[in-house]
């Protein structure tokens, strides 16, 4: 929803618009019209890259906007506040399921050492066969690690960039913070409910398992490396926001991201924990809403 000043925003967005005849550019040929109206959420799956996946699509602003979800994440069970009160007249969003997560299976997700790069080509290449020539990513805990890398290699598709709760390497301090959640029996039942729901305990709990092993892997390269050596060639504007109180991501790590991106901007949110998405929902929305712009 546009809320109060939502017409100056509008006015603002439509001031930096391509002239009529390029804005094309910026959304999908063809898809607003399957539209009832700008609230409408669809959902359906497209072939990229050998692997069908799924994604869900509401809005229809000129600006596109990807949202990519964390660890076992999907459109539905990590996007829910963005999806629903984003501001769907200035906005087309689509959130997806990266392969073997959410209803982007089959395939079984695997975590080879490539991992990331891999889910940042589907990324790019799920929007491109969705007719988006450029796009803006917002990308949570893994889906911002995702978001990294495709912002440094495929600048020229990338608009702007917002992550929170990324982090461009792994250390030992990571590991242990990982090693703690492998168990899900452990989790927290609000925590692990809607996993639990969407993919059986026993996928479930053999992913989450995978990923703490895919992830260690990263714990071999200098550094501990993940992205560190792209960050220099991220050329959009980026946003990142931390909440301080995140148990999974320690502050050192945004701290360096915000270093090592040129010209990006650090936002804090002092009771913000993991998913302050969703439990700051209307927050976050307005700061990254006011970001895009």
């Amino acid at each position: 929803m546009a809320g109060p000043g939502g017409g100056v925003r509008l006015c603002r967005l439509l001031s930096q618009l391509p002239p009529p005849g390029r804005r094309a550019a910026l959304r999908p040929s063809g898809i607003a019209a399957l539209y009832s109206s700008s609230t409408a959420l669809t959902s359906g799956k497209i072939e990229v890259n050998g692997i069908h996946l799924h994604y869900q699509q509401t809005g229809d602003g000129n600006h596109a906007i990807l949202l990519l979800p964390g660890m076992l994440g999907s459109g539905q069970t990590d996007f829910g506040p963005q999806l629903k009160s984003m501001n769907k007249q200035l906005f087309t969003i689509v959130a997806w399921d990266p392969r073997g997560y959410g209803n982007s299976i089959p395939p079984v997700r695997e975590f080879p050492p490539d991992f990331f790069e891999r889910d940042a080509k589907d990324a790019v290449d799920l929007m491109q066969a969705l007719k988006f020539q450029k796009f803006s990513l917002l990308g949570w805990s893994d889906g911002g690690i995702t978001a990294l890398i495709a912002a440094a290699k495929y600048p020229h598709l990338i608009h702007k960039m917002v992550i929170w709760g990324a982090n461009s390497s792994v250390t030992a301090e990571d590991m242990k913070l990982y090693n703690a959640i492998r168990d899900v029996s452990k989790w927290s039942e609000r925590a692990r409910k809607p996993l639990e729901e969407m993919y059986g305990y026993e996928y479930f709990s053999k992913t989450c398992e995978a990923w703490v092993d895919g992830i260690s892997q990263f714990t071999h390269n200098p550094n501990g490396s993940i992205c560190q050596p792209l960050l220099p060639y991220i050329k959009c504007p980026t946003l990142i926001i931390h909440g301080e109180k995140d148990p999974l991501v320690p502050r050192f790590h945004p701290e360096y991201l915000h270093k090592h991106i040129v010209g990006s901007q650090l936002h804090f949110v002092p009771e913000g924990k993991h998913n302050l998405h969703l439990r700051f929902a209307e927050e976050f929305n307005r700061v990254v809403e006011r970001f895009l712009l």
